[in-house]
């Protein structure tokens, strides 16, 4: 099939937009649409040290690549890599991290959950049943990526988040009668290292094709304890929704956009933890799960 925009072959289709491109338009397209989420939350500025979040998988690998091709001729901006090791036998490997790093000769800091919180995730699995496992290692991570950060002076951390990653989040907040979850940008407070997400309207599809073209060597692995079965619901609905509406997910993140513009703040609609910052009903349950791993490894 030949690509939408010149004579050359195309090797992806896209649905949503009904075009077929090329190796060179493709690439051109995901970097514009990375770009102008940049541009638009101004999350590049002269002087920033970013680390991403990387895990070794196909996102976060294209995402160091990306960025990396991005900042290459500006001395003004630092990036780097932080991976965290939760310690799941079988997954997601320090060595794949290195690996890449080394790869896009790129900065490289890495902790384990062993080490800092004197349990591995698979330990925590095995007392507290698998159905929390992810709940745990979403928190742990997102606690140790702060706060390593902040002890090698970063000033924004960026994540591998998905168009696909996002429309499932904002569905699923609407389907748990939680709709001002999307109501407002993402507010960082208490300490919290501001987030990036520059692949937030790009497919993972595509972005799974990006790091095969240009990183290759990812880590392909599943990991074991992703057995969310609401979350795994809304996913499938979502995607089968979109088999016959391609731009379902666009709609859904533009809503959420929408949403945004509309609303003075997040904090309008909902309280926030005086002591991490984040949005909360009741007691943090984020705090609640680091004070009881940190007083496990202490």
């Amino acid at each position: 099939m030949q690509c939408s925009k010149c004579a050359r072959t195309a090797i992806v289709f896209q649905a949503y937009s009904g075009q077929h491109l090329c190796l060179h338009h493709f690439t051109a397209d995901l970097e514009a649409k990375a770009k102008h989420e940049i541009r638009c939350h101004h999350w590049l500025k002269s002087g920033d040290h970013i680390a991403v979040g990387l895990s070794g998988d196909a996102c976060s690998s294209a995402l160091l690549y990306f960025l990396k091709k991005l900042t290459s001729n500006r001395r003004d901006i630092r990036i780097s890599a932080i991976s965290i090791d939760a310690g799941i036998a079988g997954y997601h490997s320090l060595k794949d991290s290195v690996r890449i790093a080394e790869l896009l000769q790129t900065e490289y800091i890495s902790r384990s959950f062993l080490e800092n919180f004197g349990r591995s995730l698979d330990e925590i699995a095995e007392t507290k049943g698998n159905t929390v496992s992810c709940t745990y290692c979403r928190v742990m991570r997102n606690f140790l990526l702060n706060r390593i950060a902040r002890e090698n002076g970063v000033t924004k951390i960026a994540f591998g988040t998905t168009l696909d990653n996002a429309a499932g989040s904002i569905l699923k907040h609407f389907l748990s009668g939680l709709p001002e979850m999307n109501a407002g940008s993402d507010i960082r407070q208490g300490g919290k290292i501001p987030l990036i997400q520059p692949f937030i309207a790009v497919p993972k599809q595509e972005i799974v094709l990006y790091a095969d073209l240009f990183v290759k060597e990812y880590n392909r692995s599943y990991c074991p304890y992703t057995n969310n079965h609401f979350n795994e619901d809304v996913n499938a609905m979502l995607d089968e929704f979109t088999i016959h509406h391609p731009a379902t997910k666009y709609a859904l993140l533009g809503l959420k956009k929408n949403l945004a513009r509309a609303c003075v703040s997040l904090s309008d609609f909902c309280s926030f933890c005086e002591r991490c910052g984040e949005p909360v009903s009741g007691v943090c349950q984020n705090c609640r799960i680091i004070d009881e791993v940190t007083a496990h490894g202490t």
